[in-house]
């Protein structure tokens, strides 16, 4: 017989981590499998399969090609996960549900004796209502476009405790929306982002700013992916995995953004971090004048600042949705506060900080005209705001390149 084949079948795969995650666990051949509806039926009478995940939207599809289904999968009506035998017996699972509750552990969110508020009514809602039973919520309600509960009675439900929104708002490539607002949510005390790519929503952010504790979903595609390996092979998985993993995606996932006055040595040590971790730099100056088709100059002297500032912001919006790169800013980048949310999502922000004597003004059009005191105090408070860091740029671009990196690799959350 073949060798077994391993993998994610789904219809639009490009964005998926999974092949990263079983590989980390041992699985060399897992990869991905792209399929057309009607493709489904002949792909899982395959007789070299040993395992499959499945993700959107094949996740019901597949349960009529299953043998057997295990208790949860039956319970919840979705399979994520396929296991063939030698006796070619095909036996749907559902690891999702372990991974939710991983998520919900992990971030210390108990369902017991809760009101739970599940946004969104799909398979990824089925799987949440499966949990939050399990463990106990007193009160489940589902919001839906359409249903009873819905989006223009939400303040029925304004003493909710548990939110977990099971919708694709907010996730890649559109960023920056939210379902729902938290506030009309006063008695939430934990949210479940079912989303991972951005590493911090729309939602995320307001739960932040709102002191709630808030997950997002790459915890629970690592620990799914760990059950889901456990049952392709027969054995068992310390939990220890997926720590370890969730950190290694993370690093690779994250962008590195440099913020700091001009002239402070971002592109020259941004330049030396690319060559460090073999990443791909991306200047957010250059993209502007790219997009503008002409030099910063041209645009502070026919449009003024306020017209530059606008299509920095675009280009922070593009670029900041995207992962596992190198972004360099330009020295006025934190004088938006809309800039944060775009840079942050996917980044980890450092500051460059640079004698104040050191810093050139050729070529820069705020630094010709205006005093570096003046705007360093100014700007101060808003780099401090934007920052999880701050590198000193005072011996090489190589040595800063090196500590950034350091830190970068002990600390990517």
């Amino acid at each position: 017989m073949a060798e077994r084949i391993y993998g994610l079948i789904g219809r639009t795969l490009k964005h998926s981590y999974s092949v990263q995650i079983h590989r980390a666990l041992g699985n060399n051949d897992y990869a991905l499998y792209e399929l057309e509806p009607e493709a489904l039926g002949a792909f899982l009478s395959r007789e070299d399969i040993g395992g499959l995940n499945v993700t959107i939207p094949y996740k019901r599809d597949v349960m009529a090609f299953c043998d057997e289904l295990d208790e949860t999968a039956r319970e919840i009506g979705s399979v994520n996960t396929i296991v063939r035998d030698a006796t070619g017996k095909r036996t749907g699972y559902n690891t999702d549900a372990y991974g939710l509750n991983c998520m919900a552990l992990r971030t210390g969110i108990s369902f017991a004796g809760k009101k739970v508020v599940i946004l969104g009514s799909g398979g990824a809602s089925l799987t949440a209502q499966s949990v939050a039973k399990t463990q106990g919520a007193s009160e489940i309600v589902v919001i839906s476009r359409g249903g009873a509960d819905n989006y223009e009675n939400l303040s029925r439900h304004a003493d909710a405790q548990i939110l977990i929104n099971a919708t694709p708002v907010g996730m890649y490539p559109h960023t920056g929306e939210a379902p729902v607002d938290l506030a009309l949510f006063p008695a939430c005390e934990g949210v479940l982002e079912l989303i991972y790519n951005p590493r911090r929503t729309a939602l995320a952010f307001r739960a932040e700013e709102l002191g709630i504790p808030c997950a997002d979903g790459l915890s629970m595609l690592v620990a799914q992916a760990k059950a889901a390996e456990e049952r392709f092979f027969g054995k068992a998985i310390t939990d220890t995995q997926n720590e370890r993993i969730l950190r290694l995606l993370r690093q690779s996932m994250l962008n590195i953004v440099l913020i700091g006055m001009p002239g402070s040595g971002k592109t020259t040590i941004g330049a030396a971090l690319a060559k460090l971790s073999g990443r791909t730099l991306i200047d957010l100056d250059e993209q502007t004048v790219r997009s503008a088709g002409k030099p910063i100059s041209e645009i502070f002297a026919g449009s003024g600042e306020a017209a530059f500032r606008a299509l920095e912001r675009e280009q922070a919006q593009v670029w900041g949705k995207q992962s596992g790169l190198i972004l360099v800013t330009g020295g006025g980048i934190v004088k938006d506060e809309r800039n944060y949310q775009p840079l942050k999502q996917n980044g980890r922000i450092y500051q460059i900080e640079r004698d104040l004597a050191l810093l050139p003004r050729e070529g820069r059009p705020l630094s010709l005209t205006t005093d570096l005191e003046t705007m360093q105090r100014e700007r101060a408070p808003l780099y401090a705001r934007f920052r999880d860091a701050s590198i000193a740029n005072k011996t090489t671009p190589e040595d800063a390149a090196a500590e950034m990196w350091r830190d970068f690799c002990e600390n990517a959350d």
